[in-house]
C-alpha cells in the first residue's frame, strides 16, 4: 500500500513522522485514490508532486510516459477544504489524451486514465473547478502497468 509517510520526503523537504492535520488529510485522500489501482496491478512512483493551488492560477507538471504502458494519475486536495479540482493530461499540442476521468463525488480528487499512443513528455494540468475559492495544497502521484 502507498504510504506517504514511508517516503519521508514531500516537496523535497524532510517531514516529521507526525504531519499537520491538513497534510495528514491530504495523504489519506491520495492513498484512497491510489489503493484500488494498486490492487489492479499499477505500480506507483515513490515521488509525490505537491504544490499550492490558488483559485485563479492552475498548476502543471511534466511527466515522461511510454507507449505500451497504461497510467493512472491521481490528484487530490484535502477533502475538508471544500475545493473542487479538475485535471487533464495534455500532449505537446495541448490536447487532452486521457481516456477516462474519475472524480470523487465531492470533487476533491481525480484519477486520470492514460494509455499514450507514443513515448514522450506530457503535461498534467490541474486547476480549481468549483467549491470554495481559496488556496489549498494539491498532491499528485502517478502509477503504471
Amino acid at each position: 500500500m502507498l504510504s506517504l509517510m514511508v517516503f519521508g520526503f514531500i516537496s523535497g523537504t524532510a517531514r516529521p513522522a507526525v504531519a499537520a492535520p491538513e497534510e495528514s488529510e491530504l495523504e489519506s485522500a491520495l492513498v484512497k485514490l491510489v489503493e484500488p489501482h494498486e490492487k489492479s496491478g499499477f505500480d506507483f512512483r515513490a515521488d509525490i508532486w505537491e504544490r499550492d493551488l490558488a483559485p485563479d492560477v492552475g498548476k502543471a507538471a511534466r511527466v515522461q510516459m511510454f507507449k505500451g504502458n497504461e497510467y493512472r494519475v491521481c490528484l487530490a486536495v484535502p477533502p475538508s477544504s471544500g475545493v473542487q479540482i479538475s485535471a487533464h493530461v495534455l500532449d505537446v499540442e495541448g490536447k487532452p489524451i486521457e481516456s477516462k476521468i474519475e472524480a470523487t463525488d465531492k470533487g476533491w480528487g481525480i484519477v486520470l486514465h492514460v494509455k499514450p499512443q507514443h513515448t514522450g513528455i506530457f503535461l498534467i494540468a490541474v486547476r480549481h473547478a468549483g467549491g470554495k475559492s481559496k488556496t489549498v495544497t494539491c498532491a499528485m502521484v502517478t502509477g503504471y502497468r
